[in-house]
Formats: structure tokens, C-alpha cells, sequence
């Protein structure tokens, strides 16, 4: 463990900040303590399950924190949950996820290491995968590590509990998956776990399995939940309202411009990284209608996007948004896509699909009707017109997506 100049309760005061809670500060002073006089560094926990490729701005929220720790000497071990994430988090979950298979789980999980070196230093930090171990377990361990814990401590789960009253179902296997997750913290002797305060259920319950097992209970810290792109739900990759890492300038500017004044807090808070006295003094202004909303989101905006694509990246995504959004131009770079189309000829619903700009016919309909769609930039106002694409087209969906669209042999 490399020596620090600051003392275990200066450290445990840095690591307070921007924090939600800690359980409990008595308990990581004294591992700090121990460490330091042991020259021994905390193991710290940190999971991330692939239920999609991308890491995104609300996991950053916690890797910026793993960071702070990195910087203290302390040992990170990034865990990518490819067991769990087969199982699926019920975490904040009205039903059940759809249970994904190893191979969706195995391709998602491709990319996490190169995602994480953008903020941690892989070389310094341990990547894990759970499977090593849970796959392992026969069935009689199962049972032994489902002694830990029961129904009803399962059911004070919130999630849990609403699903139950509403007469939702759950699946047994749902139960299984804070089980699994508490035993990696056992596996990895874990002595401190951090993750969203939507994980608490999760990581107490790794407190108690420690305990049972003859282990010293890890520290748990949450860190805030970061709002998603719609401004309502957290950010969430099956929601799909994210904000990936490794996104190009001109899209991480143009989604966090694109985000609503509600969210601005939030963001500025925990994405922006920008100097506590320049984020006070930007709420501030907000606050008594000094700063205009649209100034200060585009500062924000290029905070964020310089942290990922650096500042030439920030530089591009401000002049396209500029450009696109403010002056009503075309993007300046839109890959051409060859869409099946009969006689050049397809329905707008299905070549606003095609385009993956709606996940469904209804809601493409949807965009249609609410007058959200152009070609070449006439309205298209018909949810029922066919279109004609034999020759090259843009195609608009809203303010900030386009694509450019042929016929096949078009």
C-alpha cells in the first residue's frame, strides 16, 4: 500500500464527499486505521452486471469514487457479474427480467475492461468474474448459503414488497440473485462494497453472509442515483434513457443537451466533475434566474463530454449541436443505410423502425402523430403513408436524429 500524506480521517472525510451513505464511518476509520498501520490495502468491491455492453454516465458516479480510493493506494476489484447478470438484478424491478443466455452475457462483458480504463487505472485494478466461483456451487452449498437469510428478510426489499402486495409475481430465482451477489463479497473477502443506494438490499445482506461465514463485515457505501436522458427513471441501460462512455463527442454533447431542465442538478452534481465552487455557483444561478438554463446546460455538456472524448471531442459536439440544433442544418456526417423496400416503396412506420429510431410499430406511429418526423425536411404527417426511398433520403426522428436512407440497389 503506498503511504499517504493525510491521515485515515482525512481520507475518510474525502471519501464522505458526494457520497449518499456510509455504514457505517466507525467501521471504515478503524479498517483505515488497520490498513495503514499494516500497510495492507482495503480489498473494495465494486460489481457491474452485463445486461448490456455499454457502462454508462450512472455507473461513473461510482467509478469516479473507486478512483479517489485508487489514488489512496487501495486495491479495486471490478467484478463483472456474467453469472448474475444471467440471473437478472430485481433490483427497483416492477416484474421479472428476462433471463439473458451466457453468450448475450459473454458478449457484453467484451468491452467492460477497455469502458473502465477511461477513468480507473486497469493496471492497478483486479477485473473478476463471478462465474469462477458461483458456477461451482452444487446444489447442497446453494441450500447452505439460502440458510443466511429469509422470506421475510426478502420480502423488506421494497421492490419486493410492492411486487407481493400487487400480487406481481416473483420468481424464486429473483431471490437467489442477492444471495449470489453476497457471496462474492465473501469469496473476494471484501471490505468495502460501493455501488447505487438501489443496491443497499444487496450489500447489507453480503454484511450479514460475511458474518455467518466468520468474516469481518464489509463497509457499504452508496452513491446517488443519477437521473436518466428522460429526466424521470435512473439511468438505466434496459431502459435505454443512458449515456455510454465510449460514445463519440458529438453524441454524449447532443444527449446531455438534450436532457430536461429538471435534471440539470442532478447532472451537474454527479456528472460534471466540475470544481465544487464552479457547480454552486452554476445551481446558484439557476436558483435566482441569473444563469439562462441553455447557458449553463451547454457548459455542463462540454464538462461532461471533454471527461470522454477529450476536448476536441467537446469541441465537435458543440459546434454540431450549434450547427444541427440551433441553426437547423443537417448533421455533418451520417452513415448511408441500405433498408429493404419494395419498388422503393415502404411503409414510414416501418422505415422509422428499420432505422432504429423506434422499437416498436406503435411507437413509431406514435412519432408520426405527434408530427416528430420529416423527410428531407417536409413533415410527414400520414402514420400510414407509404414512402419513397428508390433515391437517397434523411430521414428526422425528433430534434437530434437523423439518418440517411436508400432503397436496396437504390
Amino acid at each position: 500500500m503506498r503511504k499517504s500524506r493525510i491521515t485515515p480521517r482525512e481520507e475518510l472525510t474525502t471519501i464522505l464527499e458526494g457520497t449518499e451513505e456510509l455504514i457505517t464511518p466507525e467501521e471504515l476509520l478503524a479498517k483505515l486505521e488497520r490498513a495503514r498501520r499494516e500497510g495492507r490495502p482495503l480489498q473494495v468491491k465494486y460489481g457491474a452486471d452485463p445486461s448490456a455492453p455499454d457502462i454508462h454516465l450512472g455507473h461513473a458516479v461510482s467509478l469516479f469514487k473507486l478512483k479517489e480510493l485508487q489514488e489512496f493506494g487501495h486495491h479495486i476489484v471490478f467484478l463483472i457479474g456474467d453469472f448474475t447478470g444471467m440471473i437478472g438484478d430485481p433490483s427497483g424491478r416492477t416484474k421479472t427480467r428476462p433471463v439473458l443466455s451466457r453468450e448475450e452475457v459473454e458478449k457484453n462483458a467484451e468491452t467492460y475492461k477497455e469502458q473502465v480504463s477511461r477513468i480507473l487505472d486497469v493496471e492497478r485494478t483486479e477485473i473478476a468474474y463471478n462465474s469462477t466461483w458461483n458456477s461451482a456451487l452444487n446444489f447442497e452449498q446453494v441450500i447452505r448459503l439460502c440458510s443466511s437469510t429469509t422470506v421475510a428478510r426478502m420480502l423488506e426489499r421494497d421492490d419486493f414488497a410492492r411486487r407481493y402486495k400487487n400480487e406481481v409475481p416473483i420468481s424464486l430465482h429473483e431471490f437467489l440473485y442477492p444471495i449470489a451477489q453476497a457471496y462474492d463479497s465473501v469469496v473476494l473477502r471484501a471490505d468495502l462494497e460501493m455501488g447505487g443506494s438501489d443496491q443497499k438490499f444487496n450489500f447489507l445482506l453480503a454484511r450479514e453472509m460475511q458474518k455467518d461465514q466468520g468474516q469481518e463485515a464489509q463497509v457499504v457505501i452508496t452513491m446517488p442515483l443519477l437521473v436518466g436522458t428522460d429526466g424521470v427513471q435512473k439511468m438505466s441501460k434496459s431502459l435505454g434513457n443512458y449515456i455510454c462512455i465510449t460514445e463519440d463527442g458529438v453524441n454524449i454533447y447532443g444527449k446531455v443537451m438534450s436532457i430536461p431542465d429538471s435534471a440539470l442538478e442532478s447532472y451537474i452534481r454527479l456528472a460534471s466533475r466540475l470544481p465544487k465552487a464552479e457547480v454552486e455557483k452554476m445551481l446558484a444561478g439557476l436558483k435566482d434566474g441569473s444563469a439562462h438554463p441553455m447557458e449553463v446546460k451547454k457548459r455542463l455538456a462540454y464538462a461532461i463530454t471533454v471527461l470522454y472524448a477529450g476536448e476536441e471531442g467537446a469541441r465537435r459536439g458543440e459546434e454540431e449541436f450549434t450547427r444541427v440544433f440551433q441553426a437547423g442544418e443537417e448533421p455533418s456526417a451520417m452513415s448511408l443505410l441500405h433498408i429493404d423496400a419494395d419498388a422503393g416503396q415502404i411503409w414510414i412506420v416501418r422505415l422509422i423502425c428499420a432505422v432504429g429510431f423506434a422499437r416498436t410499430n406503435g411507437e413509431a406511429r406514435r412519432l408520426v402523430q405527434q408530427g416528430a418526423v420529416s423527410l428531407d425536411g417536409e413533415p410527414v404527417s400520414n402514420a400510414d403513408a407509404n414512402v419513397d426511398i428508390a433515391v437517397e433520403r434523411v430521414l428526422r426522428v425528433g430534434k437530434r436524429r437523423f439518418a440517411r436512407v436508400v432503397a436496396k440497389g437504390g
